[in-house]
């Protein structure tokens, strides 16, 4: 969810994210926000503090009350180390200064949502798929595979976001960045997706990547 009074900044991280295949919905006011908390959960909140009604600090006072699990990364013109330091105390797990690149914000989201999805252990698993968090290791029916740190950060992304379309664009803007400029075509993401679902196959995984043409791609929910 989205909390941002300001319409423009708020319509493109909508549509930066729902490019994606997320499911995005935003609001501008504090009131609005509270009252789609206590109907729905979310993954995660972007949460700007300096709403029009009131301070977005209600928010979070609000989430553990309530002891709700959404992440929240603050986005805020303030960069005052006082609020930087309440946000944090209050329970949000980052904060963005505006203004920001929208690629940034994108990997702070997949960050905190990499967290998230980790258990207090530091391992996250899908199916047979085993993922030391800490360690940045792999396994695949417990057997260890190495896989470049691309094809790592590939495999994070991919899970993350299992089920959904991932354009080229946007797969090739995480993993590289600024550094995307530098490329004319998408051989690279081709070269890694191959690599990458050939390591898993060899390992007697499934094959949960797929081709979706002329978009990107998709990693198997199921």
């Amino acid at each position: 969810m989205i909390i941002e009074d300001e319409r423009g900044l708020r319509e493109n991280i909508t549509t930066y994210f729902t490019g994606d295949g997320n499911i995005c919905e935003s609001c501008n006011t504090l009131q609005s926000a509270m009252d789609k908390l206590v109907m729905y959960e979310y993954d995660c909140i972007l949460l700007d503090i300096g709403l029009q009604d009131g301070e977005g600090f209600a928010i979070l006072d609000y989430l553990k009350s309530k002891k709700k699990s959404e992440s929240v990364i603050i986005i805020s013109a303030r960069n005052s180390l006082d609020d930087r330091i309440k946000g944090l105390d209050l329970g949000a797990d980052d904060y963005i200064t505006k203004p920001f690149h929208l690629a940034e914000l994108k990997a702070r989201v997949m960050a905190v949502l990499r967290r998230k999805m980790g258990s207090s252990n530091g391992m996250l698993t899908f199916n047979e798929i085993s993922i030391d968090l800490q360690g940045r290791a792999v396994t695949v029916n417990d057997q260890h595979i190495i896989l470049t740190r691309k094809e790592y950060e590939m495999l994070l992304y991919f899970i993350a976001n299992k089920g959904k379309v991932i354009s080229k664009t946007a797969l090739a803007e995480h993993l590289w960045g600024d550094e995307m400029d530098m490329h004319n075509h998408f051989d690279f993401i081709y070269t890694h997706i191959k690599n990458l679902r050939r390591k898993l196959l060899d390992a007697n995984g499934r094959d949960y990547l797929t081709s979706i043409y002329g978009i990107g791609y998709k990693f198997k929910a199921e």
